[in-house]
């Protein structure tokens, strides 16, 4: 029977990097595999294909994409609405993997938790930047992504080095988004309606 630390560790693994997918993924995955393959890091069977090569190869190549196109106002909300498709089902595969060879039951129910925190890590990134994009220079963009990139990178390293501060910080978050994703929808529904009244606006009338 697996001991208590190892139960907690194995949570904050599934769960952190099921939450970091939701915001980067490609980042998310390169950094396991890295550390799988460097050996400062032993991933669950589940996970360990994440070391491969060929996946450290591709994942790196995406993530230096993602580095730049997230960095490109009104190119990073293109980005993050074709990855609602991509981020969401891997957070979902990365969870369920992370906990190993165990109970079929056990790895739905990662499955499914991952896959919440994804999407509400996902939305969370999405909504906002689209409303950042509003703001007319571009510093705001590039502050948000790089934070972005160092809040992944940080909180994979604290989900497995730190597996109860971590869990309290997700737990934290998780409050955060239910906080905050109704206000960023109402924030996003004003922007398109914005939008839409000029388009009304410039379209021309019709005489009857």
């Amino acid at each position: 029977m697996e001991s208590f630390d190892q139960i907690i560790k194995t949570i904050s693994l599934s769960m952190g990097a099921a939450w970091a997918s939701g915001i980067n993924l490609y980042a998310t995955v390169f950094v396991l595999g890295i550390l799988d393959a460097t050996g400062n890091l032993v991933l669950p069977q589940g996970l360990e294909i994440l070391s491969d090569p060929v996946v450290l190869w591709a994942s790196g190549f995406m993530y230096c994409v993602e580095f730049f196109a997230d960095k490109t106002p009104g190119v990073d909300s293109g980005w993050d609405a074709i990855h609602t498709f991509i981020r969401i089902p891997a957070g979902v595969m990365i969870a369920a993997g992370a906990v190993g060879d165990v109970n079929p039951s056990l790895a739905l129910a990662a499955g499914i938790l991952g896959g919440g925190l994804a999407t509400g890590s996902h939305l969370t990134k999405s909504g906002s930047r689209l409303l950042i994009n509003t703001s007319p220079e571009p510093f705001s963009n590039w502050t948000a992504s790089i934070l972005e990139d160092v809040l992944v990178i940080g909180g994979i390293l604290a989900a497995l080095h730190y597996p109860i501060l971590f869990l309290m910080l997700l737990i934290g978050f998780i409050c955060l988004i239910v906080w905050l994703l109704p206000k960023i929808w109402r924030g996003v529904k004003m922007l398109f309606a914005k939008i839409k009244s000029v388009f009304n606006k410039d379209a021309p009338r019709q005489i009857p």
